[in-house]
Order: structure tokens, then sequence, then C-alpha cells
């Protein structure tokens, strides 16, 4: 067995041990990330620190080594993503309203950074590849079986646990009185006061959707779209319908082709006007849709949950701010100055919008013209990286692809991208795809 004389300096650490076996954590790392995800403080806390470790191997490595753990144009990649994100941030934050408050923000977001590194490097080899993303697949079918339990039960088992162990750490729940009290939707593990159960199932079933069809075939597709699908049709966000709309006709469309394609959505209407007439809150969202086909300004505001006022005063902030916008996270504080109705009660409630609820215009309204350029940079970058890439690089990246791909998906309405946890989210997916499809040759590999 060679000592760390005779074996090659690029592939050691100053400890004599390999790059590339050192970040063999990155998988598992990842997927607890994401399973800490109900606790949204630790979490951050592990991704901020997964950052710092990966940084800290990188620099005692002095940077060698490091084609072992992603390729080239994964490296390119996944940092082209991250910084088609985060220049806008840094560019805006010097005309925003709080330019302290704003520097500070795109300084701390610097994190992401080497967090992308690590979320590519667990997918950059076949091994690392088959675990993160079967993990993930694991994940969702846990969660969904969860939120099944919450509808049959009334409530979550894992949520139950969690706020248990909460109580017993702090002395007080998860939530509080009052947010369980206005839940008006199915909220499964991440409980009734993070609404985004259905955002989040929707933006990660390709995971789940392309192991059950791997591993069980047409039937195991099948029944996961069913569980997922009821699930999501339940949590209530019509976003997210939208959303797993496009998972369902672009993973379903290879494997059942287009007549049995059309037989599922046809199943799903079905299952869409049953929960329409058995669930208060299914139908409540129904026809405040309906709203839509008013011909006047007020049912389209209503069928869009007050998000036309939204949208009208984020227009007006393009037109103030065309160049870098009024700051990444500033819409709040932009909001009074371009309410389109002030004084009027909004839809949402009492205080300002928090943000633009749709993706061109949060980086329009946020970063302006500049901040659209590069994220349309970044876009075209990841397109052309699939363009191009051999058609097992592609197979092997599609659950990811796919997810990113709707996740910011721009004829849908959005959480926020600069908010800490959706963008979290969404530069994930951007780093397992670079990693995915720019994986390391086959012969470096496992």
């Amino acid at each position: 067995m060679p000592n760390s004389s005779t074996a090659p300096a690029a592939d050691l650490a100053p400890s004599g041990r390999s790059v590339a076996t050192g970040w063999r954590w990155a998988p598992a790392w990842i997927l607890t990330h994401v399973a800490l995800w109900p606790a949204p403080g630790y979490a951050e806390a592990l991704l901020v620190l997964g950052a710092l470790v990966a940084i800290y191997q990188l620099v005692a490595s002095r940077f060698r080594g490091g084609v072992q753990l992603l390729s080239h144009q994964a490296w390119a990649l996944s940092s082209v993503l991250f910084f088609a994100y985060w220049l806008p941030e840094l560019v805006s934050a010097f005309d925003s309203v709080d330019v302290g408050r704003a520097l500070r923000e795109a300084a701390v977001d610097l994190r992401y950074l080497p967090f992308l590194w690590l979320a590519a490097s667990a997918v950059a080899n076949d091994r690392g590849r088959r675990t993160t993303f079967g993990g993930l697949a694991v994940i969702m079918a846990v969660w969904t079986v969860d939120a099944l339990a919450q509808v049959i039960i009334g409530t979550s088992p894992l949520f139950f646990g969690i706020d248990a162990i909460k109580q017993l750490i702090s002395g007080h729940g998860m939530c509080t009185a009052e947010e369980v009290a206005s839940v008006d939707r199915l909220s499964g593990i991440l409980g009734p006061c993070n609404l985004k159960l259905g955002l989040v199932l929707a933006s990660l079933s390709p995971f789940l959707l392309f192991a059950a069809g791997r591993r069980f075939g047409t039937t195991g597709w099948l029944v996961a779209a069913a569980a997922v699908g009821l699930v999501i049709l339940l949590a209530g966000s019509r976003a997210s319908w939208i959303t797993y709309g496009l998972v369902i006709l672009f993973s379903g469309w290879g494997l059942l082709g287009w007549r049995k394609l059309l037989g599922v959505f046809a199943f799903g209407a079905i299952a869409l006007a049953v929960l329409t007439a058995a669930s208060p809150q299914v139908r409540e969202r129904i026809v405040r849709t309906t709203h839509v086909l008013q011909a006047d300004e007020a049912g389209v505001d209503m069928a869009l949950s007050g998000r036309s006022r939204i949208w009208g005063a984020a227009t007006c902030m393009v037109r103030e701010h065309p160049v870098n916008g009024v700051g990444a996270r500033g819409f709040r504080e932009a909001f009074p100055a371009c309410d389109p109705e002030p004084g009027e009660v909004a839809a949402w409630g009492d205080g300002p919008a928090l943000h633009a609820h749709q993706i061109v215009l949060e980086v329009l309204s946020e970063t302006g013209v500049f901040g659209l350029l590069l994220w349309l940079a970044g876009a075209a970058m990841a397109w052309r990286a699939w363009r191009f890439a051999d058609a097992a690089s592609r197979e092997h990246a599609r659950p990811a692809m796919l997810a990113l791909a709707v996740t910011v998906f721009p004829l849908n309405t959005h959480l926020a991208f600069y908010s800490t946890f959706w963008g979290g989210l969404t530069l994930l997916l951007a780093a397992l795809y670079a990693g995915s499809l720019l994986a390391q040759p086959t012969a470096a590999r496992d």
C-alpha cells in the first residue's frame, strides 16, 4: 500500500488523505440537510457547516485534486449558476433602501458557493448520484406517506414527533396556537406554521417518480404519482398544482406514451372534482380560481389572491429602478411607495407585500435589468450544457434537470428566490443538475 511519499501530490491533502475520499461524506450531508428542512434553523446551520468544511478541505489541499471531486465543466457550471444568482444581489445592494443590510445579506450568501460545490460533488460519480437521488426519493416518499396519514388521523405523525421534541427542549412547540388554529390546508411534516409542503413536494417529486418508474415500472410510477398528487392537491397551493402538472407531463411522457398520459390527466381531473366536492379547502381554491373568468380587474385580482396588485407594484419598481432594482429582499420596503391601491385592505391582510410572487417580476423589481440578464445568462449556460451532453449524462441528470426546470418555470407564481429557504432549495437543485450532468469520466467514477 503506497504511503504519502509515493502517492501523486495532487491527490493528497496535507493530512495524507485523498481529497476525493474526504468528500465521500457529501451525499449523507446533503440528504441530512434536506431531511432537516422541517427544522429550518438546524438545516441552515448544517448548510453553513458543510460549506465551511468544504472550503477548509479545498484550502488545506491548496485546491489540488479538484478534478477528483468534480470535472472541470462541473466546477465551471456550478460556479456560473451561483454567480448568476449572487451577482445581481450584490449589485442591487448599492441602490437598495437599506444599503448596509443588503450588503451584509450579499456577503452572507457567499456561503452558497462552497455549498454548491459540495452538492455537485455529491452526485459527481455513479455511487454518489445513486445515493443522493435515491435518498431524496426516499425522503419524498416518507413525507408523502406522512401527509396521507395526516389526511386519515388529522395530524402528521412526523411533525407531532418533532413538535414533542421541541416542547421538551424549549418548553414551547414549533408553531403558535394562532398558527395552528388558522391552518387551512394539509401541512404534513413542515407543520402549520410553514405551509410549503405542496411546493416542496412538487419541486422534488421528479426524484421520487423517476426512482419509482425505474424500480417498479409503470405501476410504481402510477402509484407514486397518484399518492404525491393527492397530497399536493390537499396541500392547497395552486402554484404547486401547475408545477406538479409539468412534472407529470415530462416524467410520464417517455414511460407511458401520450395516450396513457392523457388517461393520467383525466384521472387527475376526476380526482380534483371529487376533492372539490369533499374538501372545503380545495373547493374554496377552485371557486377563487373561477373568478378569473369575470371580465373585470377585481375578479382577476381575487382569483390571483391579490397578486395583480403586487405585480402592479413590481412594475412600478421596475419603472423607477430599471438598472439594478430596489435591492434583493427590498420589495417590502419599496412596496408602500408603489402600491397601486394605497389605503385599501389587501387580499393578504395587513402590511406590505413581501415579494413579487413571480420569478421574472421578482428579479426585475429587486435586481433590475442587470439581474434579469445574468439570470438569463445562467439559464442559457445550463441549457447549453444539456444540449451538448451525451445521452447517458442526460439520463443521469434528468431528475435534477426536471426538478430545477419546473421550480423556475416562469409562467407560474413562486416563493421568493432570494429568501433563505427557497433560494437555498433552488441553488441545491442547480448544483445537483450541474454535478450529475457534467460528472467525471466513467473511468474516474466510483
